[in-house]
């Protein structure tokens, strides 16, 4: 290979890497290597596709997570499983829909309280959809030039309906606010307006799936805008025990592990809590060099839990 395109190759690979395309610097940087080498270069896995990125900083203005990393386990009410299951159905059925003149759900707002799994809602149904998760940076989405936000948001959408994608908004109350707040000097209101019509006019192949804790902050038009509001309630009884063997899944429990207890113990917690109690527990046996988790190390994690609250 030349060194004039060697160089320039590297700028390229260098400038990619910068702009928060990772994978795609990876690749680059392995074809330039296999032709070095002599050997027949490997073909990128994916679409060179160029992220959508703010005017003033090209900075990135999504990350993309990869479908092989999303999280796709959940415990969910029967109920809830069911109006998850019934997104990832109709996604799969969108061809045979659309002959009839239907459209899949494909705007999913998903609400509840903290760690209670919105976050691993919006993985999961990226993940059973066969779609790489792109979530939305509000550190570089968000701008303090006048109308900048309003474009940036639209340069997100504009880029989805280039290829299938999930677009995740989370804690979407950051753009979509009541409007006609005291305090809105009339920027927030474009933003919410700009958010709804995008939202309307949303015609991609993929999904666009928001997030919030603070439903009740959110403008009602909001609502009207998504096909499917699911809460993402904090987990039952039933629901903990399923929740507390699937964390201790990769240990073995003592053989009169109380799980009834353990999930009296657990009431009212979220998803996020009892999953990170079982983690601390299985540490401290690991630790202590023990083939199976303990009462007693479900009871000191419960109990560092409460010390930290």
């Amino acid at each position: 290979m030349d060194s004039d395109v060697a160089l320039l190759c590297e700028k390229i690979i260098n400038d990619e890497r910068r702009r928060g395309h990772g994978n795609l610097a990876k690749e680059l940087t392995a074809i330039v290597t296999a032709h070095k080498q002599g050997a027949k270069p490997m073909l990128p896995t994916q679409a060179l596709t160029q992220l959508p990125t703010s005017r003033r900083e090209s900075a990135p203005l999504v990350q993309i997570i990869p479908h092989e990393k999303l999280r796709h386990h959940m415990v969910l009410p029967t109920d809830v499983e069911a109006r998850f299951m019934r997104v990832e159905k109709e996604y799969a059925a969108r061809e045979r829909l659309a002959i009839f003149g239907l459209r899949p759900r494909n705007r999913i707002l998903l609400h509840g309280p903290p760690g209670c799994g919105k976050s691993l809602g919006a993985e999961r149904l990226a993940w059973a959809t066969g779609l790489s998760l792109q979530k939305v940076r509000f550190d570089t989405l968000l701008s303090s030039y006048f109308g900048e936000t309003a474009s940036n948001l639209r340069k997100i959408f504009d880029a989805a309906t280039d290829r299938p994608v999930s677009i995740f908004l989370d804690e979407c109350d950051t753009i979509a606010r009541v409007r006609g707040d005291r305090n809105d000097v009339g920027e927030m209101s474009r933003i919410v307006n700009m958010l709804l019509q995008l939202l309307e006019d949303f015609h991609g192949q993929g999904l666009v799936i928001a997030a919030t804790n603070l439903d009740e902050a959110l403008d009602p038009a909001i609502f009207r805008r998504f096909d499917e509001v699911l809460e993402v309630p904090k987990p039952g009884a039933t629901e903990i025990v399923r929740l507390l063997k699937l964390s201790f899944s990769t240990l073995a429990t003592e053989s009169d592990f109380p799980w009834q207890e353990a999930s009296v113990a657990m009431e009212n917690r979220s998803c996020s809590e009892i999953v990170k109690a079982c983690q601390n527990a299985a540490k401290r046996s690991v630790l202590a060099s023990r083939e199976r988790v303990t009462w007693r190390d479900f009871e000191a994690a419960m109990a560092e839990q409460r010390r930290v609250a």
